[in-house]
């Protein structure tokens, strides 16, 4: 369920006076609307909070600025007379735009009006009806902004010169842990030649085993010839780890023969390439720092 479509549910479990911490009454929701074990655990983006949770927490919170609910304690919710009120008269639904008849929302939704947000209309310009919950929201706006960015990525990373493409992969492996110092990297990459691979890299700081690495800056995919050509480098070395890294991607075929294969050989496409050089800062840097906050519940539990 959305967080509005939580709300009228939230309110019934509360009906009875007694207060319930928001673990329970996800819980209780989640049974009341069937879902599977697979929806239950299905997470933000973040990973920090189940995606049920998080909306029952902002049905809990939007609720609580209209008056409904309040809070006795750190993270459990009760009914005010006021809610009682509202089951009374027996609402079809309790939504955002339920909960502008109520001043105290009004006034939290004028505080915190947002670009996603659509207007009620033209005798209350000022007030807005929620169309998400805001981390739900900020993470969807940054993930299309990620992804706007990582497309840009990729297109740069095919318009450097092959040598500059090798000190980003060094970059990479490194960021990602490999290789030990930069300075060794370095070295490991782009010295062999040989049968097909490009270097090898420690595969940790200590050196205990190795990968092998071939980079393709291509504008073409890469096909099963080029795959069976590591494949074969790698026998002659004794290896059983390559990654293949490559700007294009790569045909069914060439992914089907290194999943079938002994030899372990990790296919990374363009794409891919771009969400790492993403995630580890290779190419891009920080333009500007939001700062999510939450109330610290150890700071007021003596209170």
């Amino acid at each position: 369920p959305t967080h509005e479509q939580a709300m009228l549910p939230v309110l019934r479990e509360l009906a009875d006076g007694e207060a319930r911490h928001l673990s329970a009454l996800t819980d209780r929701i989640a049974d009341a609307f069937s879902l599977s074990t697979d929806e239950r655990g299905q997470m933000l983006p973040s990973g920090k909070a189940s995606r049920i949770r998080s909306r029952m927490g902002w049905a809990l919170t939007y609720m609580k600025q209209a008056g409904l609910v309040e809070s006795p304690r750190r993270g459990s919710y009760q009914i005010t007379a006021s809610g009682r009120q509202v089951l009374a008269d027996d609402p079809a639904h309790i939504d955002s735009e339920f909960l502008t008849r109520f001043a105290g929302f009004r006034d939290f939704r004028k505080r915190s009006r947002s670009d996603d947000t659509d207007s009620i209309g033209d005798d209350e310009p000022n007030v807005a009806v929620v169309v998400e919950p805001p981390d739900e929201a900020l993470e969807r706006a940054y993930g299309r902004l990620r992804v706007s960015v990582e497309a840009e990525l990729l297109e740069v990373t095919k318009r450097v010169t092959p040598r500059f493409f090798e000190e980003l992969v060094i970059d990479l492996l490194v960021r990602m842990g490999y290789g030990g110092s930069r300075a060794e990297a370095a070295r490991a990459i782009g010295r062999t030649g040989d049968g097909g691979i490009d270097g090898v890299i420690d595969e940790d700081r200590l050196g205990l085993d190795s990968i092998y690495v071939q980079a393709k800056r291509w504008e073409s995919s890469v096909g099963r010839p080029e795959i069976q050509k590591f494949a074969g480098a790698l026998q002659g070395q004794r290896a059983t780890k390559g990654i293949f890294i490559t700007t294009a991607g790569f045909t069914r075929d060439a992914e089907e023969y290194a999943q079938r294969i002994g030899t372990r050989i990790v296919l990374i496409d363009g794409r891919r390439l771009a969400e790492l050089m993403f995630e580890f800062d290779v190419g891009v840097s920080p333009r500007r720092t939001f700062v999510v906050k939450d109330i610290d519940g150890d700071y007021f539990e003596e209170s």
